[in-house]
């Protein structure tokens, strides 16, 4: 497959406009997730996005557990591949488990090298915003980290425009390094990050990486308005009292769209959705979330697909104004 490589956001480095991240929401075994990285490896794709909170099954007993299947993967590779991890999210009960402090980065940061078994994160990305910690302490602590080499660059996560220049402000006033990317939801079901973010992308160069390009499943192809979701899916099992919602109304056309479009180029419906939203100039690159090693080799078809204008302008009628969120909060779904 050929990938034509590109900036990491205001990085130098260059890297797949597509990623893969290891949430791992649908699979449970760790050595056919290791088989999934690999076959990423295989199509081209040189990114892969982790978090210190990643691991199998949503336990607590397996936090981490991404990273660590990430580790064994990167044994004779590491310098061909591109890996992010994160920070800020919840990693047990303890006052210090969780958030931005100088404490909590430091540490985490050590048992995320631990479990990659590297001796570097390429880009160290904040998950969250802290509300009870100051910008400065954890964009002094992460200056810190690349001093020591221990991390390359700076992202963060689930930021909205005016935090991003907020932070750049702040680390300008530092002499740190600014952060290179920001990475949200971008997908035809919600098309939020429009808004305001994207004119702050152009302003700035700053890059994005979407998260839920296929909208957390619902444009993979899984799901049918006439079907009932089988128990093994996200859909289907823990979310099942939601699907219903977006089987309707705008949500429901938008993923028809997505249907017909697939079957008159030729593709999968992850693969139009995909290069749907990796079109787009603001963004950098798109996320995949693939679970399964068929799930991969599908979706990285994406890369060597374009779509014609006319299909694009079909897409974006149909997916104008779509704000569907989809950790549900089910009142913002656009039902008309």
């Amino acid at each position: 497959m050929t990938v034509e490589y590109v900036n990491f956001g205001t990085a130098g480095v260059k890297v797949s406009p597509m990623a893969l991240g290891l949430g791992f929401r649908g699979q449970f075994d760790r050595g056919e997730a290791e088989k999934v990285i690999l076959r990423a490896f295989d199509a081209g794709i040189n990114l892969i996005d982790c978090a210190n909170v990643y691991g199998f099954m949503d336990d607590r007993a397996n936090i981490g557990s991404s990273e660590e299947v990430l580790g064994q993967a990167l044994k004779g590779r590491r310098d061909d591949v591109v890996i992010t991890s994160k920070v800020h999210s919840p990693i047990g009960p303890g006052p210090n488990d969780r958030g931005t402090s100088r404490y909590h980065i430091m540490r985490e940061v050590e048992r995320s090298l631990g479990r990659l078994q590297t001796d570097r994160i390429d880009v160290y990305i904040i998950h969250g915003i802290d509300e009870t910690n100051s910008f400065e302490e954890q964009f002094r602590t992460l200056e810190t980290l690349i001093q020591q080499g221990k991390i390359r660059y700076v992202g963060v996560s689930n930021y909205q425009a005016w935090q991003v220049m907020q932070a750049l402000r702040v680390q300008e006033r530092l002499n740190a390094q600014p952060l290179i990317l920001v990475q949200n939801p971008y997908s035809l079901m919600n098309r939020t990050q429009e808004d305001e973010l994207f004119p702050m992308v152009r302003e700035t160069g700053v890059g994005v990486m979407a998260y839920s390009p296929l909208g957390v499943g619902l444009l993979s192809g899984t799901y049918r308005p006439d079907e009932v979701p089988d128990d093994s899916t996200l859909w289907g099992s823990n979310r099942r009292g939601q699907i219903a919602t977006y089987m309707r109304g705008r949500a429901a056309r938008v993923i028809a769209e997505v249907d017909t479009v697939a079957k008159e180029v030729g593709a999968t419906m992850p693969q139009v959705a995909m290069t749907w939203v990796m079109s787009h100039p603001e963004i950098t690159v798109a996320i995949s979330g693939a679970d399964t090693v068929e799930q991969i080799a599908d979706v990285s078809g994406a890369l060597e697909l374009t779509l014609p204008d006319e299909a694009i302008a079909r897409l974006n009628e149909v997916s104008s104004g779509m704000r569907a969120v989809l950790d549900g909060a089910l009142e913002d779904v656009d039902e008309d």
